[in-house]
């Protein structure tokens, strides 16, 4: 009663006065519980400025020799924070909302979403709703990019559900809006009340003739070697990478980070004097989530000697270290429970996890030594075959550790692409694409149980950087569609890099004329900070890493490439920046193991089989005369329906008079073949000479005119009531004419659009006309065959 007296006392008072009862509607108040008695705070739900009405703020920069604008104020001012980016006539929205009631989960609930407005492009969507539906794969690549450039910048323990979305204002087909959307990510968590340790900055860098290109626009990005995106934090941080290589050198993809780096400074400088001028100030979060340390050091007293056993026998695999850390794990809490009984049960949790995360880190870092009983730089012990099953078109296993990856190859007709919507197209500039690798990790992979429905955003993105990293290898004018699918059997770290190394052999035992194989790798880090600034004092970078060693460590960092150069990079972190010399020794441990693994895989298979499997598609094309186009298409494409139905081929129309035909087996070929055979066995043309007169009989008399044959194994043609007679009549019978009657027709070739021939009758109604008759080769349909030459005569 008293609480809810005072509660009622505090609203009343605040509504007295025209001035106090505006400020309350204006403002959206959070009513936190009062702490004692009948005290009641009242704290704003976001910064003053923020809520402030009014014109917004803007700032402009100089990014790459462009103007980059970013505004705050203006537009969805409930939100606790939101920022527009501008490039060009591009323009991007994002908003951060944060609760402030933790959340019920053990780990940062942060959501990005990133969605493509159709309006934004000028289109409407061309589904049935004629509307925005799910999430497309580009939307939940550039969700995931933005997610992996701000995470690591929250304070830890922070589990707040936060939201960060991102709407396309408008798009102008030259500048890509997605590394506006992280800029704009910054931006917004930075100018809100949100305790988040920004600002970053981010760009794109591509690579033109030799010449690296800050935020290029499209059309430079289609002729660019390089598509590098670079989040960095002050002081020339490195807090994300992302990039797809055409097989560059090690020295101009590092030189491209230097760069790119160098000029998110510029973004982030802009972003800072934003959030002066607005006079941002965080609000003071309930309660971070950290283990305390009365009950870490008990918990490290416990367990100490037990887990550093664990950890230092190296004869343990994933499974039995895991149930030998379980193990300890539930007797260790048991005792903190009976130690601490009034302490939560993540803090008794998280205790624990502190006290082997320590153990696991310090191992690495004073006594070099991993789990596993490897060096820093040496990789585990690695497998490979290929043609595990005949009836496959192509298929690989690789064996990495405990990491087992089975890729397969198919192949289908070019109409199998993958096409994309008009809206991805004009937003994004994404087009049909006919290679593609997908991702499947089931749950047997790490001995668990789960639900196996559609794909997730974790198998997307580990799908997408396997399939980047064998992209550039593929041939440009290969005839089949190439899908590569990649099943985790076994994971223990890196299933995506062995996915690479799998798919690459996979296609070389299809028989694809790729460039050179392709290996990757994942390298790890284990950094010492300092207590009081928080910088690097020692790191030590790991090869290979397993499962564990990520979990433990800070860095995943994922590359790819050939013997020769790099063809794609990702680097997600833990900590809110890295300095560029880390990345670079990083990128040179990755390219000796790269090396490393590539001479394993050559032993197995050094260079793509010279011939497809016998059991694999057949591609033919087929030349079609214009004059006979018709009969093989049929009335209202019959031919073409009957022909794909009955043999499962594809056919497709290349050209006016060339077609391409695409069997999935040899056998359906050859029943392609005797189809087509039929409906054109009586399809023997003799050329014929132009102005001569032939002897054509009626086979059938119509309302139009009549249809005749000028020798036996030819389509009868329409000789129309026009060219019958000098007279004009309306049907042939006025002529007297009959079915199986002679004629004398005169020839003038073909009409050129339609390849119709052109016979006239009336025309020898004349003076007497010269028969001359000549004939030669036969000008048929042609399957697999050359296009033969067109015959010229003259009368």
């Amino acid at each position: 009663m008293a609480a809810t007296s005072c509660r009622r006392a505090a609203l009343s008072g605040l509504a007295v006065g025209g001035g106090a009862a505006a400020r309350w509607r204006r403002r959206r108040l959070l009513l936190l519980p009062p702490p004692d008695g009948c005290a009641l705070r009242l704290v704003p739900a976001r910064s003053a400025a923020a809520a402030a009405a009014g014109p917004g703020r803007t700032v402009t920069m100089e990014v790459g020799g462009r103007k980059m604008e970013l505004s705050s104020g203006k537009l969805a001012r409930f939100a606790d924070g939101s920022a527009v980016v501008q490039l060009g006539d591009t323009a991007v929205m994002v908003t951060a909302v944060s609760k402030t009631k933790p959340s019920a989960s053990q780990f940062m609930p942060l959501v990005v979403d990133y969605r493509q407005k159709a309006a934004a492009a000028g289109r409407i969507p061309t589904n049935y709703l004629r509307r925005e539906l799910g999430s497309t794969d580009k939307e939940i690549l550039t969700s995931r990019v933005i997610d992996r450039s701000i995470r690591p910048l929250f304070p830890v323990g922070y589990f707040y559900d936060t939201q960060i979305l991102c709407n396309l204002l408008a798009v102008d087909g030259i500048n890509d809006p997605d590394v506006l959307a992280i800029n704009g990510a910054s931006a917004a968590l930075a100018l809100s009340d949100i305790p988040w340790n920004g600002p970053i900055g981010a760009v794109r860098v591509g690579l033109v003739d030799g010449e690296t290109i800050i935020n290029p626009t499209r059309k430079q990005m289609s002729s660019s070697a390089l598509n590098l995106v670079v989040a960095g934090a002050p002081q020339n941080q490195v807090v994300m990478l992302e990039a797809t290589a055409e097989n560059i050198l090690q020295q101009d993809f590092c030189h491209a980070i230097k760069v790119g780096v160098k000029h998110t400074q510029q973004i982030i400088q802009g972003i800072q004097q934003l959030v002066k001028e607005q006079g941002v100030v965080k609000r003071t979060v309930q309660k971070l989530f950290v283990a305390p340390e009365e009950i870490v050091e008990y918990a490290k007293k416990l367990a100490f000697n037990k887990i550093y056993a664990v950890f230092t026998d190296s004869s343990h695999d994933k499974i039995s270290r895991d149930e030998a850390i379980n193990k300890i794990r539930l007797e260790t809490e048991e005792q903190l429970k009976e130690k601490f009984p009034e302490a939560e049960p993540y803090e008794i949790m998280e205790s624990f996890n502190v006290v082997s995360k320590d153990i696991f880190r310090n191992l690495v870092l004073n006594e070099y030594r991993r789990c596993d009983g490897r060096d820093l730089t040496s990789l585990r012990d690695i497998k490979c075959e290929v043609n595990m099953f005949k009836m496959l078109h192509g298929s690989a296993l690789f064996q990495r550790g405990q990491t087992q990856v089975l890729c397969t190859v198919t192949f289908d007709s070019i109409e199998s692409s993958v096409k994309s919507d008009l809206i991805s197209t004009a937003v994004s500039g994404i087009k049909d694409k006919n290679f593609m690798l997908h991702y499947e990790f089931p749950p047997y992979a790490t001995n668990e149980i789960g639900k196996v429905t559609g794909m997730n955003r974790r198998e997307l993105g580990h799908g997408a950087l396997a399939e980047r990293a064998l992209k550039p290898i593929i041939p440009q004018d290969f005839p089949f569609t190439i899908r590569v699918t990649s099943e985790v059997l076994e994971s223990n770290g890196s299933s995506s890099m062995a996915s690479a190394c799998g798919g690459s052999l996979a296609l070389m035992d299809a028989g694809v004329p790729v460039s050179s194989a392709v290996a990757g790798v994942a390298v790890g880090l284990i950094t010492k900070c300092s207590l009081e600034k928080g910088d690097i004092e020692d790191y030590r970078l790991l090869t290979d890493i397993l499962g564990i060693e990520d979990y433990y460590g800070d860095m995943d960092f994922k590359m790819a490439g050939t013997n020769k150069g790099i063809t794609a990079l990702q680097v997600d972190l833990k900590l809110p920046g890295i300095p560029i010399k880390i990345v670079m020794e990083a990128i040179q441990q990755a390219t000796a193991a790269k090396r490393e693994i590539l001479q394993i895989m050559n032993q197995t298979l050094a260079k793509p089989r010279p011939n497809r499997k016998e059991s694999g598609p057949v591609v033919e094309t087929i030349h079609v005369p214009l004059s006979k186009r018709l009969r093989f298409v049929g009335p209202g494409a019959y031919n073409l329906k009957k022909l794909q139905a009955q043999t499962g081929v594809t056919v497709s129309q290349l050209d006016e008079e060339t077609y391409s035909v695409f069997a999935p087996t040899p056998s359906a070929m050859h029943e392609a073949r005797e189809f087509i055979g039929e409906i054109c066995k009586d399809d023997q043309e003799i050329n014929l000479e132009f102005g001569a007169v032939y002897t054509a009989t009626i086979t059938e008399i119509r309302d139009s005119g009549v249809m005749v044959k000028l020798y036996p194994n030819m389509t009868p043609v329409l000789l129309h009531n026009s060219q019958l007679d000098q007279r004009k009549i309306k049907h042939p019978s006025a002529l007297g004419l009959e079915v199986g009657q002679e004629i004398q027709v005169k020839y003038f070739g073909r009409d050129p659009t339609d390849g119709r021939m052109r016979l006239s009758r009336k025309i020898l109604q004349s003076p007497a006309t010269t028969v001359l008759k000549t004939l030669t080769d036969k000008n048929s349909i042609v399957l697999g065959g050359t296009v033969p030459q067109s015959s010229t005569s003259s009368q």
